[in-house]
C-alpha cells in the first residue's frame, strides 16, 4: 500500500475513534457562578469610578448604549445552551477596546469561549457602528455647522476659519493573506490606515479605514469621499471671507495637517503641530474585523464625548508611558503646494503675528 494512503487511513482512524473529553470545558460551565460578568459587575456598577475606569463610560452611558444596541443584537436559547445575553456581549466587547486585553485573557475572566469571544467582538462592533454612525459620526454639511466648528476653533485656539484637523494612522495587523506588499508600510510592518477628521471638540466628523499601508496621507485624503465633495462644493463650506472686521483679503475656510499633507487651498500645513492621538495597542485580527473594531472605536469615542463630555485630555494621561502602536502614515510623496495654497498660508501667518490676530503669549510660548 502507498505510504500517502496509509497515513492518511491512520490519520482518519484517529479522528474517528478521538473522543471530545468535555462538551462544555468546567472553567466555562462555571460562567454562571464565577465569570466576571456575574461576580464584578454589580460591584462596578455601585462604584461610578471604578465603572467608568473599566469601561471607560459611565453606568449612564453604558446603560443607554445598551438600549440603543439591543434592538441589534440577535440571541436566542438553545435545548443544548443559554445565549449570552445583550449586556454581557456589550460588557466583552467593551472591555476588549477599552483595555485592547487578548480574546484570552476574556477568556479566563468572563468564562467565556476564545472562538465565541471572536464572534461577540465582530457582531458587536459592526452594530456599534451601524447603530451610532447616523447621530454622531455625521459629516456637516451647512454652512451653519461648518461656522460653528470654526467659531470653537477660534474661541479655543484663536485660529479663524479652521473646520478640522486631519491626519492618519497605521493601525498594525497581521499580514492578510495573498496581500503581497500592499499592506507593508515604511515602519517596515503590516497595516492598514485610519484617516481621520476632527472638529474643536476632539470629536470625529470623518473616517476612512482600511486604505493600504503603503500608501500615502495626501493619496489617500484625496481619494476620499470627503476631499470630492469640498472640492465639488457640495459639503456648503462658507465661501472665503476676511479674518476679522478690520481686514479686507478673503480667506477661504480650512483644514489644518501636518507635512504628511500636500498645501491646498482648502489645507493648510503649520509650520509647527502637536498630534492628537486614536488608537494605542496592536490589533491581531483579519482585516475586515480590524475595520469594524476600529469604526466602532470611533463612533464609541463621539458617542462617550457627547453623553459624558470628557476631556480629551483626560485620555493622553491615561495612556502616559505605554508603548504606541499606531503610527503616523509614511510622509512619501509630494506635498508642495501650489502658489495659491502658499500664499494662503502666508496670509494666515500674517495674521497670527499682527497686532489683531496675535495673542500676549505667543512669543514666549515659540522661544
Amino acid at each position: 500500500m502507498d505510504d500517502e494512503i496509509v497515513v492518511l487511513w491512520w490519520w482518519w482512524y484517529r479522528r474517528q475513534n478521538k473522543r471530545r473529553k468535555y462538551w462544555v470545558h468546567p472553567i466555562l460551565r462555571e460562567r454562571f457562578t464565577l465569570g466576571t460578568f456575574e461576580t464584578l459587575m454589580g460591584e462596578l456598577r455601585s462604584d461610578g469610578s471604578k465603572f467608568f475606569n473599566y469601561f471607560r463610560m459611565t453606568t449612564t452611558t453604558f446603560d443607554d448604549l445598551l438600549g440603543r444596541l439591543s434592538p441589534g443584537i440577535r440571541v436566542r436559547n438553545t435545548s443544548f445552551r443559554e445565549c449570552i445575553c445583550p449586556e454581557q456581549r456589550l460588557a466583552i466587547c467593551l472591555r476588549y477596546l477599552a483595555s485592547g486585553c487578548s480574546f484570552k485573557e476574556i477568556h479566563y475572566s468572563y468564562r467565556v469561549g476564545v472562538s465565541t469571544i471572536s464572534k461577540i467582538i465582530k457582531e458587536m462592533s459592526n452594530v456599534i457602528w451601524e447603530s451610532l454612525q447616523t447621530d454622531f459620526l455625521k459629516l456637516p454639511d451647512t454652512e451653519r455647522e461648518w461656522e460653528d466648528i470654526a467659531l470653537r476653533f477660534e474661541r479655543k485656539a484663536n485660529f479663524p476659519h479652521c473646520i478640522g484637523a486631519v491626519d492618519g494612522k497605521h493601525i498594525r495587523i497581521l499580514k492578510p493573506a495573498k496581500s503581497g506588499s500592499m499592506f507593508f508600510n515604511y515602519k517596515e510592518y503590516y497595516s492598514f490606515v485610519l484617516m481621520a477628521i476632527v472638529d474643536s471638540e476632539y470629536r470625529f466628523i470623518f473616517i476612512s479605514v482600511g486604505s493600504y499601508g503603503k500608501e500615502c496621507d495626501s493619496t489617500i485624503l484625496k481619494d476620499s469621499i470627503f476631499w470630492k465633495k469640498i472640492n465639488d462644493g457640495t459639503l456648503n463650506v462658507p465661501k472665503p471671507r476676511p479674518l476679522h472686521t478690520n481686514m479686507h483679503e478673503e480667506l477661504p475656510f480650512i483644514l489644518v495637517g501636518d507635512e504628511g499633507f500636500a498645501l491646498t487651498p482648502n489645507l493648510l500645513r503649520p509650520y509647527g503641530a502637536n498630534k492628537w492621538r486614536i488608537l494605542h495597542r496592536p490589533i491581531d485580527l483579519n482585516v475586515d474585523t480590524a475595520i469594524k473594531v476600529i469604526k466602532a472605536c470611533t463612533v464609541l469615542h463621539n458617542f462617550v464625548r457627547e453623553k459624558d463630555g470628557i476631556n480629551f485630555e483626560s485620555y493622553q494621561n491615561i495612556e502616559n508611558g505605554q508603548e504606541q502602536e499606531t503610527r503616523p502614515v509614511d510622509r512619501n510623496g509630494s506635498t508642495r503646494g501650489g502658489p495659491n495654497a502658499n500664499a494662503i498660508r502666508t496670509a494666515f501667518t500674517n495674521y497670527f503675528v499682527s497686532d489683531i490676530g496675535s495673542v500676549p503669549w505667543q512669543a514666549a510660548a515659540i522661544n
